[in-house]
């Protein structure tokens, strides 16, 4: 999944450099060493701490605006990647997302499925989270602190341009890792990018292959996220 994710990554034009930010404990290891085999720069943090550890990660490697792709998202999407960035760079954004993540729900328009996520936002915005953020969620999921307080910041989200399907492309149950599993096997072909029309294509015809997850699509697990 990680190989992939990064060579997705790669392929968005605007990109400079794809760091990984792996947690520093000693069964993490495996992820540096991947990483040096296969040509992947990799950075080492706090486990719980995200935030501290990705804010540590742009600083080292001069990050500015800072993509962020969770690891979670296999069938991330270089097209809505670069669209995005576009549109944190148009508007003097503080913040920027796929309409895809924790608060696309509450949004007046139409979203990505779950799994499309990506944010883009600027390095002073990190550092101001980083300085200020006390709530354990804030450290935890790394920019809750800036999506939260848009009276603060200055953000925006991508909106899909159609209605997609109900569907689940992250990878967060080993039912989700049989899905993405299962579409990778029918559209993978080295060197070739795949995207979310073809995914979208491909589960039109053959419905069966999202099977495995449906029953996880409802609510999307983002309460606990929204709550006070």
């Amino acid at each position: 999944m990680l190989w992939h994710i990064v060579h997705r990554v790669r392929a968005v034009p605007s990109i400079d450099e794809v760091v990984v930010a792996v947690p520093d404990g000693p069964a993490d290891e495996v992820l540096h060493k991947f990483c040096a085999t296969n040509d992947i720069a990799s950075f080492s943090g706090s486990e719980l701490d995200v935030l501290d550890r990705f804010y540590h990660a742009a600083q080292v490697y001069g990050a500015d605006p800072v993509l962020r792709i969770t690891a979670d998202c296999p069938l991330v999407d270089p097209e809505l990647v670069e669209k995005l960035i576009e549109l944190y760079r148009s508007g003097s954004y503080d913040y920027a997302a796929v309409a895809a993540g924790a608060d696309a729900p509450s949004l007046e328009g139409e979203r990505f499925p779950d799994g499309l996520d990506a944010e883009c936002f600027s390095f002073a915005s990190l550092e101001q989270a980083w300085k200020e953020a006390q709530d354990s969620r804030d450290r935890e999921h790394v920019t809750r602190f800036i999506w939260r307080r848009k009276g603060l910041f200055r953000c925006t989200k991508s909106l899909a341009d159609q209605k997609y399907p109900s569907l689940r492309l992250t990878v967060d149950y080993p039912q989700d890792f049989v899905v993405a599993s299962r579409i990778y096997e029918k559209l993978f072909h080295e060197g070739n990018i795949f995207h979310l029309a073809d995914i979208v294509d491909l589960l039109g015809r053959d419905p069966e292959i999202s099977k495995p997850n449906e029953h996880l699509i409802e609510g999307q697990h983002y309460r606990a996220v929204l709550e006070e």
